[in-house]
């Protein structure tokens, strides 16, 4: 039993042969995966995937880099197109500030547009971060005070400050493929001393390939490689770890069914 929380089944180098995509995913032990929209005009296929597909689960939402291209994002659309019993998070969405791809003040408008929605229909939020946690974090921080929600920090990169403010606020974290790299020392021992029971998986695919599998196109069977090195870093056994991210998936995207 193993999740990929965090995919993108639809973009270039995975939709081509997604079939067997999804083949391989399952042939590896993935039982379920999160399929990850990044702005609107994704949102019809990406939940037309996971009408066709039990096993893959849909979000709605505009990613940081979208956010100038999509100006008019408004909490009633996100409300509504998230009523569709296969979409179970919002997002992603978040702060960018390495590339710069959109306005930040436009940036933190849609995050907190996000955040609202996220609240307004209890689905967990995928907060994106890079670059930006001061920023992520106080947002997150106001809003919670204004009323509580859940999510996640996907594929987790951040400072230690960060990942324990995070999870003062109840979120999940999120580990990818990145944890296996040879230059991921600091995320490595970060990882090691995340609490279990707030701990998910994902491969951020077709990005960020794991370990073997390193330049290649990232896909969801290569969960299970980054699943056995955190395992390994975190002397735990990887049958459990795996059970448990898969748990704590469930447990955080409650409209999910395994």
């Amino acid at each position: 039993m193993l999740v990929d929380s965090h995919c993108h089944l639809n973009y270039k180098g995975l939709v081509e042969e997604q079939g067997a995509v999804l083949d391989r995913a399952r042939q590896s032990g993935v039982t379920a995966m999160l399929n990850i929209s990044t702005r609107e005009s994704e949102w019809r296929d990406i939940v037309a995937t996971s009408e066709r597909e039990p096993d893959v689960w849909a979000s709605i939402g505009i990613h940081p880099h979208e956010a100038d291209a999509h100006p008019d994002i408004d909490l009633a659309k996100l409300v509504s197109e998230a009523a569709h019993p296969r979409v179970v998070a919002i997002g992603e969405t978040g702060l960018d500030y390495y590339y710069e791809h959109s306005d930040r003040e436009r940036q933190k408008q849609s995050f907190r547009t996000h955040i609202h929605a996220a609240r307004e229909t209890g689905l967990p939020i995928i907060v994106h971060t890079r670059d930006a946690e001061d920023d992520t974090a106080d947002i997150m921080a106001e809003e919670m005070e204004q009323g509580a929600y859940t999510g996640v920090i996907h594929c987790f990169t951040a400072s230690d400050d960060f990942a324990q403010k995070a999870l003062t606020m109840g979120l999940y974290i999120s580990i990818s493929g990145i944890v296996t790299f040879k230059n991921a020392k600091d995320l490595q021992e970060s990882a090691a001393q995340l609490p279990a029971d707030k701990l998910l998986v994902e491969t951020d695919a077709p990005f960020l390939a794991p370990v073997p599998h390193r330049g290649k196109t990232g896909e969801p069977a290569f969960v299970a490689d980054t699943a056995r090195f955190l395992a390994a870093l975190r002397q735990e056994d990887f049958g459990e770890l795996c059970e448990r991210t898969s748990a704590n998936f469930y447990q955080l995207f409650t409209k999910a069914r395994p």
